[in-house]
């Protein structure tokens, strides 16, 4: 389920010294999230510069978050994102890329990524020939861990109010120690949003020098999902 977070960090370099091997990794990570790393880059930066933006942030681009009971449990089987990767890479590879957060100097790579992407997926899918290895190693283990990742990614800004203040916007949830280590710190997301070039390991202690001026937190995952619930009723 985290290894999303992992991605995520490799698109603002923290994870490791040198920027080739953030890189790297992220682009290796991307065929089992199927998350071209080129691409989230900027999609990325472009949610940090607007985020909660109805009309400018990308991850509120094909609409907004849930809204009933229904539209939630779809969103956390994790739907909604599968299918829009899939046609993602493939406007990417064959279409026209026009997202306006997107460099025009970067729309041959982005094609290349999504191109070699495509390849990979075709050979992932020729060894059920032979094996199942790919449906115990792969799709099982993100389709259980779905529904943990939606309601993670979900807290950050989920209910959030649309304005500018970063430690409004966003969403701090205390989790324990576990969570946090697997979330790279990322559950601290009001301060990673007000401060994007702190790593993950200072997290904590930028926590604590923000903690009396953040907005909007929550108690943790399990309360947010129950309040969550509440607000969108039936």
């Amino acid at each position: 389920a985290f290894l999303f977070t992992l991605s995520h960090e490799c698109t603002h370099s923290t994870p490791f010294r040198t920027p080739w091997l953030n890189d790297l990794v992220g682009h290796v990570i991307s065929v089992p999230l199927l998350l071209p790393f080129n691409w989230f880059r900027y999609f990325h930066f472009a949610h940090h510069k607007f985020t909660n933006d109805p009309k400018r942030d990308p991850e509120l681009e094909h609409g907004p978050r849930p809204a009933t009971r229904s539209e939630f449990l779809i969103y956390l089987s994790g739907w909604g994102y599968w299918r829009g990767m899939i046609c993602q890479i493939w406007r990417n590879a064959f279409g026209t890329i026009d997202a306006p957060y997107l460099p025009p100097r970067k729309h041959k790579l982005i094609c290349l990524e999504a191109r070699v992407l495509l390849l990979c997926y075709v050979g992932l899918c020729l060894t059920l020939l032979w094996s199942w290895l790919l449906i115990w190693l792969w799709i099982l283990p993100v389709l259980v861990g779905q529904p943990v990742l939606r309601l993670y990614l979900l807290a950050e800004h989920g209910h959030c109010p649309a304005v500018a203040n970063m430690l409004e916007n966003s969403r701090t949830t205390f989790t324990n120690r576990l969570v946090r280590f697997f979330a790279w710190n990322m559950p601290y997301h009001a301060e990673h949003h007000s401060h994007p070039n702190v790593p993950f390991y200072r997290l904590p202690d930028l926590h604590n020098d923000l903690s009396h001026h953040l907005v909007t937190t929550s108690p943790g995952y399990r309360a947010f999902g129950k309040d969550y619930m509440r607000r969108i009723g039936k």
